[in-house]
């Protein structure tokens, strides 16, 4: 039994006549007496919460920074009508509202309540209990109990770089048929023949078929298809720290480098996906943590998506030698390999600085890292002596960041190091550009 506010304001209503009443020692019982009984006959007259059935709709997924709505129906199989409130609970990070719902449900009839989450967190959101309370006749006292019903919306990646697809979809569709290249790279392939203009290149005519016509002709190419691309994302501990701005609620404490990990790799596995490549995902610290393999073009990006929603930074460092080997077992083929992960001196050193050469001499590597925009502010801090301690310290990450980058691009890896919100963008230009280059 739960009481409401309305029996302490009646007792409180109360010492007025047991103050004023010649016998106050028996009126007080009387009044007592009289109140407990209301209250008891209250709760009992109050719709039974126990046998209250429940039922859960609504989406089962969202990008983050989207509302999304949990419904519940609730059905009252009993004759009382049962009024009151209902809570359908969630986790603080679901930021669900309103936080209880006002419900008047006739016996043997429904009511849907519809609870509006605002998560910001990604991953998989989990409701808690849903509490009922219905109230007597007099409002004086009722039944409260809580129900296990349970019920996941998984919260998606938000894919903010897609605003910069166009864009690269217009550069690639250049690329690709508006300006074929003349001279073949190691990564053309054959794409039509034309006659001989002034400036051509003479390396490109084909004898064979200026024999059999009256014109000289050239061969064209374009960047090859039907290429590898693996992203290998790297979740461990480095991936945990936050940098930027948070660009789905603005908060100054920014996004975890995983996020902005994802970010760029969706955006790189769309281009790479519209270019006609094959797209491969791995996520791994010291084990694997998620994959998507052989994905169909139509599927690859709500794979992707599917699979990085639940993933989280592990708190422990990444085992190198297992996340390359895991890539070495999955292809066979030459590919690019695109390692997200961060231009961290003491990690690198400990793991992957002794594994890429192996690596990059089976494949294109390209190490793409998140950098901190908050070292470039501390670098640039000279008002007072703590500021210019701060910058001499900034100036020395910078600097060790530049001499892994250079360590790493002699062991012929290519290396982009950008700003959060630029990574993506800049990660796509660089395949662009090997695109071009027919590198790839």
């Amino acid at each position: 039994m739960v009481l409401t506010g309305r029996v302490g304001l009646i007792a409180l209503i109360c010492v007025l006549p047991v103050a004023v009443s010649p016998w106050p020692a028996e009126t007080f019982v009387v009044l007592l007496i009289l109140l407990a009984a209301a209250t008891v006959a209250d709760a009992v007259l109050a719709a039974n919460t126990r046998r209250l059935r429940f039922t859960r709709t609504g989406d089962g997924s969202a990008r983050l920074g989207e509302p999304v709505e949990a419904a519940l129906v609730v059905d009252n199989p009993g004759r009382r009508e049962l009024r009151g409130w209902v809570r359908d609970a969630w986790a603080p990070s679901a930021r669900a509202e309103p936080r209880t719902h006002r419900v008047t449900i006739p016996g043997g009839r429904g009511f849907r309540v519809v609870t509006t989450l605002r998560p910001i967190r990604r991953g998989d959101q989990r409701s808690a209990v849903v509490t009922v309370r219905s109230v007597g006749p007099l409002g004086l006292a009722g039944r409260q109990s809580s129900h296990r019903v349970p019920a996941q919306v998984r919260i998606l990646p938000p894919f903010l770089s897609r605003k910069h697809l166009p864009s690269r979809l217009a550069k690639l569709r250049e690329l690709d048929g508006a300006v074929p290249v003349l001279i073949r790279g190691q990564g053309t392939e054959f794409d039509s023949l034309r006659e001989y203009v002034v400036g051509d290149d003479v390396r490109s005519i084909d004898w064979r078929a200026t024999a059999r016509r009256a014109d000289v002709v050239v061969r064209t190419w374009r960047p090859e298809r039907d290429r590898r691309v693996v992203i290998v994302l790297d979740t461990g501990r480095t991936s945990a720290g936050r940098v930027g701005v948070d660009p789905t609620s603005g908060d100054p404490g920014g996004w975890p480098r995983l996020d902005w990990s994802m970010d760029a790799a969706l955006l790189l596995a769309a281009l790479a996906s519209r270019a006609g490549d094959h797209v491969d995902f791995v996520a791994h610290d010291r084990l694997p943590r998620a994959g998507v393999f052989n994905a169909a073009r139509t599927e690859l990006l709500p794979a992707l998506v599917t699979a990085m929603a639940p993933l989280q930074p592990a708190l422990v460092e990444s085992d190198a030698s297992a996340m390359v080997a895991a890539v070495q077992r999955r292809i066979r083929r030459r590919a690019l390999v695109v390692l997200l992960t961060d231009l961290n001196s003491s990690a690198l050193d400990e793991g992957l600085m002794a594994v890429l050469p192996q690596l990059s001499a089976r494949h294109q590597v390209v190490l793409a890292a998140v950098g901190d925009p908050r070292v470039d502010r501390l670098a640039a801090g000279r008002s007072d002596a703590a500021q210019v301690y701060d910058a001499a310290s900034a100036e020395r990450s910078r600097s060790d960041r530049g001499a892994v980058a250079a360590r790493l691009r002699r062991h012929g890896v290519d290396v982009v190091d950008a700003l959060p919100e630029d990574l993506a963008p800049a990660l796509a230009d660089r395949y662009l550009a090997m695109k071009a280059s027919g590198k790839l």
